[in-house]
């Protein structure tokens, strides 16, 4: 790996992402480069494919949801080109990890709202927590109680009644009740599951060059 592109890599993220140390970019670039597996040294150029992500998701934060692990993708994805780059992943990390709850808010929303169009509706509702929701009754039974379980939801969310969750509501709905920041499934990391992570990302950190 080229010190000097490293070097200027790590220095371009730091402007942008300030809870990390320079020195724990670093290490966060040399943990996404041993991903990634292989580049000729442009970082910013490759990245992490939906499968690859995943796999990560699920076998370094315990995630297991794959609806959820997809949504997470694509909020990392902040460009839409289907993989995740150097400065997403680091950008990403930096709201699992250190996230403020504003940041982490931010980020469940964007994660729940399925279609991209910044609300979350009645359909997306009932589609996420059939989805987490593993009940032994019948279909149509099991339909019939989420179908429930979203007009609740919808009662003490939508603030402004138009049918549909907007970043506002959800924000107030969230601040009211932090309970409720991951109402329709977990999309962040436990906390252990994070502090695991950076011991493993940042064990070699005295020995960085920054």
């Amino acid at each position: 790996m080229d010190q000097k592109a490293l070097k200027k890599l790590v220095e371009s993220i730091s402007k942008t992402v300030r809870s990390f140390k320079k020195s724990e970019i670093e290490c966060l670039i040399r943990l996404f480069h041993s991903l990634v597996k292989g580049t000729d040294g442009r970082l910013n150029k490759i990245g992490l494919d939906r499968s690859a992500f995943q796999d990560i998701l699920h076998s370094i934060f315990g995630m297991t949801d794959d609806m959820l692990m997809d949504r997470v993708f694509f909020a990392f994805d902040k460009d839409n080109d289907s993989r995740i780059n150097v400065n997403e992943w680091v950008k990403g990390l930096s709201v699992f990890l250190r996230g403020t709850f504003e940041e982490k808010l931010k980020f469940c929303f964007e994660v729940y709202y399925l279609n991209g169009d910044g609300y979350i509706s009645r359909e997306e509702i009932f589609d996420m927590l059939k989805n987490s929701l593993h009940q032994q009754s019948s279909e149509e039974e099991a339909d019939e109680g989420i179908k429930e379980l979203v007009e609740i939801t919808m009662k003490k969310m939508d603030y402004d009644n138009d049918g549909k969750i907007s970043f506002a509501d959800f924000e107030r709905a969230v601040k009211d009740d932090r309970l409720l920041l991951e109402v329709f499934g977990p999309c962040l990391p436990e906390a252990q599951k994070c502090l695991d992570f950076e011991v493993l990302a940042f064990r070699n950190i005295l020995t960085s060059g920054f």
